[in-house]
């Protein structure tokens, strides 16, 4: 009988990376002691008996003939020429590699050699496939890979609904929390306290602020990361330390404050850092300075009233629902308004016109929120009814993007301050979407289910990782940005420029063509002849726009000739 045994490895497997692990001893069997067995043998003392059984060993030596090797190589960089040909004369072997290049014995040669290299390639990577080859080559782009997650959980033990979140700025690791839980007649049903919080810890707040009534909005100083400044529920502001503890270091008196509750408040650029101005549906914007709360320094009503231009009023005023504020356009503001218009604001305007130079009809319902792009100052975006849209301030009828309607209403918006094509959005089913203007414009680019309970309230960190979320039951979601939503790319601040260019020139368009159409219909209803189009289009400097003109107008002079 043969005892033998062949092993057998694939071609594929040699070269395998070895992988080692650790393990500990195995039991393969136990036997239990059999009593039986003991009665067999009889004990006795350790006894000392010399035994003798060692290996043999053999040892034996041999010279053989010593064989000498020696390595050498060759560096073939340069392949054989002609005689004719100067291989130092760049032009004349290019002309000669076009001529057997096109010849067809060198086309046969490589297709015959083709199969043979292509067989002796694939082994080489079969024997060695660790090995890396074509090192010198540039990588491929890693793919986009889009991801948002949760990362904590701020919770608030009374369960009130979210109203501000606020980052401390310079990238600081806090965030204020201000929360509204009142009933029918804006009476607390539990404590009136906010927080600040620190990312690092979600047991329990760092400071809690105590102020004399319901806390509606709290933003901290951009010069000074220890003061904030909160607008209160009976219409009063004022402004804390963190320093000092979570008691109000000042508060407005009650005779210049608002007539309503105080929803926004923001800082604006002073060489103090102490100013702020304020604003909420009694339709009257504030100015105040924390040196002295005793008067306001200057107020301003949003009147757009055309008839109430020479006297505004607060009657006539619209409510404001949201602010926002520029810091590099100081004397420039705007507002969002209860019955969705969006105002511009000049502080430094003489007369009423000047002071409110613009109104844009933005949405259905009230304006929920406004900011401008951190990039271009010219766009801004509003979130209101269903739909989120990108206003351009040369375009004032009509949006230059906007979203589709969506089946829940939007509820906050707003841009992120490193990537200037995202937007972040929350929605009353407690969704989060993100859209990236640069990906696609009619769907977001991610969405993610934060909780069940309406989300209110977005905030991005100045670093545009982290996005506090705050819900209606008082949860404060700490959201964490994949890198491919954070950074922006070279090419995407170009690329987003030509895109608000493109889409403002077309709803300028689309505006002066309107315009043109309601003047022929107005003079067609009066009966006086109609104006010649050259000028206004001279003026719009459009050759497509004044060739359309010219077949509109030709139309309607063959309908009124058929009439």
């Amino acid at each position: 009988m043969e005892l033998v045994y062949q092993y057998t490895k694939r071609r594929c497997d040699f070269g395998r990376q070895p992988l080692f692990c650790e393990q500990g001893p195995e039991m393969c069997d136990s036997i239990a002691v059999t009593p039986a067995e003991h009665k067999l043998y009889i004990l006795r003392n350790p006894v000392h008996q010399a035994t003798q059984n060692t290996p043999c060993f053999s040892e034996h030596h041999i010279n053989t003939i010593r064989a000498e090797y020696s390595t050498t190589g060759a560096n073939h960089a340069e392949g054989g020429w002609p005689k004719d040909v100067n291989i130092l004369d760049p032009e004349a072997t290019q002309r000669y590699r076009r001529k057997i290049e096109k010849d067809d014995n060198y086309i046969h040669c490589v297709m015959a050699l083709a199969p043979g290299m292509d067989h002796y390639v694939l082994q080489n990577n079969a024997i060695d496939m660790y090995r890396t080859y074509y090192a010198e080559m540039g990588g491929v782009a890693p793919r986009e890979r889009n991801s948002v997650r949760t990362v904590n959980v701020y919770r608030e033990a009374a369960r009130r609904p979210v109203s501000s979140v606020s980052w401390q700025p310079e990238g600081g690791h806090r965030f204020a929390v201000t929360y509204v839980d009142v009933d029918f007649n804006r009476k607390p049903r539990s404590h009136v306290k906010s927080y600040i919080w620190d990312i690092e810890n979600a047991n329990h707040p760092e400071l809690a602020l105590t102020p004399p009534c319901c806390l509606l909005d709290l933003q901290f100083s951009p010069r000074d990361i220890n003061i904030l400044a909160g607008g209160l529920m009976n219409g009063q502001v004022g402004y804390w330390d963190r320093r000092v503890g979570g008691a109000a270091v000042g508060v407005c008196p009650p005779h210049v404050a608002h007539r309503d509750l105080v929803r926004n408040v923001l800082f604006i650029n002073s060489k103090s850092g102490m100013e702020f101005f304020s604003s909420g549906p009694d339709g009257a914007c504030k100015w105040w300075d924390m040196r002295n709360l005793s008067e306001y320094t200057d107020e301003m009503i949003m009147d757009v009233v055309k008839s109430s231009f020479d006297v505004q009023s607060m009657a006539t005023a619209s409510g404001v629902s949201c602010l926002e504020y520029e810091p590099t356009i100081p004397t420039r503001f705007m507002v969002g308004t209860e019955n969705g218009f969006v105002i511009c604001g000049n502080r430094k305007g003489k007369t009423p016109m000047e002071k409110l130079p613009a109104k844009i009809e933005a949405h259905n319902g009230p304006v929920l929120s406004l900011e401008r792009n951190p990039g271009f100052l010219k766009n801004f975006l509003t979130v209101g009814d269903w739909t989120a849209r990108v206003w351009s301030e040369d375009c004032r009828e009509s949006a230059i993007i906007f979203s589709p309607p969506q089946r829940q209403r939007l509820t906050a918006g707003t841009w992120s301050p490193t990537r200037l094509s995202l937007m972040v959005l929350t929605q009353w089913n407690g969704v989060v979407s993100l859209w990236d203007l640069l990906r696609r414009q009619h769907e977001p680019a991610i969405t993610m289910q934060v909780c069940d309970e309406p989300l209110l309230r977005v905030s991005i960190q100045e670093a545009g990782t982290l996005a506090a979320i705050g819900s209606q039951k008082g949860n404060i979601y700490m959201v964490e940005l994949s890198q491919m939503l954070t950074q922006s790319d070279k090419n995407d601040k170009p690329l987003l420029t030509a895109m608000f260019e493109r889409e403002s020139k077309r709803e300028r368009i689309l505006e002066a063509r309107l315009r043109e159409i309601r003047l022929k219909m107005r003079q067609a209803e009066e009966g006086s002849p109609v104006p010649s189009t050259t000028d206004m289009d001279a003026a719009i400097g459009d050759k497509d726009l004044a060739e359309a003109t010219q077949d509109f107008m030709q139309i309607v002079k063959k309908e009124l000739a058929s009439m």
